[in-house]
C-alpha cells in the first residue's frame, strides 16, 4: 500500500459503481488507477471527481490486470474554480490538454509544480493562465521556440525569423510568444482577450509540430465560445 498525491486529469465509469482514473501523480507521474464503488449510492466522494482536483491516494497493486486499486483517496485542497463558469471551463480545457500530453510522463516535480502555480493563478481569477501554461510545458519539455531578433515565429522550426511563415504568427500573436518565454513571472502578462483566440489557436499549431500525436483537445470549442 503506498500513498500518492496527484491530479484527476480525466476519468471513466467501469461497469455500475466502479471507476477508472487517469491522474499525475508527485512521485510516479501519470497513472491509471481503479476505484471500486465510486457510483454506489451511498458513496459521497464521487462529488471529488473533478478535473484537476488534487487528491491523495492510498492504492495497491492489481493482482490481474497490473492497475493499481484505489482503497481509499481524500481530496487535499478546496477551492472555488468549479463554481465559476470561465474557470471551470479553462479546467476542463487543461484537464483534457494533459490527460493527452502527459500519458507517457514519468515522475517530473518540475510538471507537478506548474500544474499547482496553473490551478492557483486560475483560482485569483486570471481566465489567460492556460495560454501562459500552456508554453511553460513547453518549455519544460524542452521544446519551446528559441528566443531571437525575428519579429516572427516559425512555428515548425521554433525559431524567429524576419519573415512570417504562417497566418495565425503574426507579428503582434508573436510579440506576446516573446513576452511569455523571456518573462520572469509570465502570469503577470497581460493578454488583451481580442487575442486570446488567435493566441491559443498558434499554440495548438505549434503544438502539433512539436509534440508527437498530438490531437486538438473536444473541449477546444467550448473555450473559445466562452470568451467570444
Amino acid at each position: 500500500m503506498t500513498s500518492q498525491d496527484g491530479f484527476l486529469l480525466s476519468f471513466i465509469k467501469y461497469g455500475e459503481n466502479d471507476a477508472v482514473l487517469y491522474c499525475f501523480t508527485e512521485e510516479e507521474g501519470f497513472q491509471t488507477y481503479f476505484l471500486k464503488g465510486i457510483y454506489s449510492k451511498k458513496n459521497k466522494k464521487k462529488a471529488f471527481l473533478l478535473p484537476l482536483n488534487k487528491l491523495n491516494f492510498s492504492v495497491s497493486s492489481g493482482k490481474n490486470t497490473g492497475i493499481q486499486t484505489v482503497s481509499r483517496f481524500e481530496m487535499i485542497e478546496a477551492n472555488d474554480i468549479y463554481t465559476d463558469i470561465k474557470a471551470n471551463t479553462v479546467i476542463f480545457f487543461v484537464a483534457d490538454f494533459l490527460n493527452q500530453i502527459l500519458r507517457n510522463e514519468h515522475k517530473n516535480p518540475a510538471i507537478f509544480g506548474a500544474i499547482e502555480e496553473f490551478v492557483h493563478e486560475l483560482n485569483q481569477q486570471n481566465y489567460r493562465s492556460h495560454l501562459i501554461f500552456l508554453i511553460k510545458i513547453l518549455k519544460i519539455q524542452g521544446v519551446a521556440p528559441l528566443l531571437g531578433n525575428g519579429n516572427y515565429l516559425d512555428p515548425e522550426t521554433g525559431t524567429f525569423s524576419d519573415l512570417g511563415t504562417h497566418h495565425f504568427f503574426d507579428s503582434e500573436n508573436c510579440m506576446f510568444w516573446k513576452l511569455i518565454l523571456s518573462a520572469e513571472n509570465p502570469y503577470e502578462i497581460k493578454i488583451p482577450q481580442a487575442l486570446r483566440k488567435n493566441f491559443l489557436d498558434s499554440l495548438l499549431v505549434y503544438y502539433h509540430y512539436h509534440i508527437t500525436d498530438f490531437k486538438t483537445p473536444n473541449s477546444l470549442e467550448i473555450i473559445q465560445q466562452i470568451f467570444e
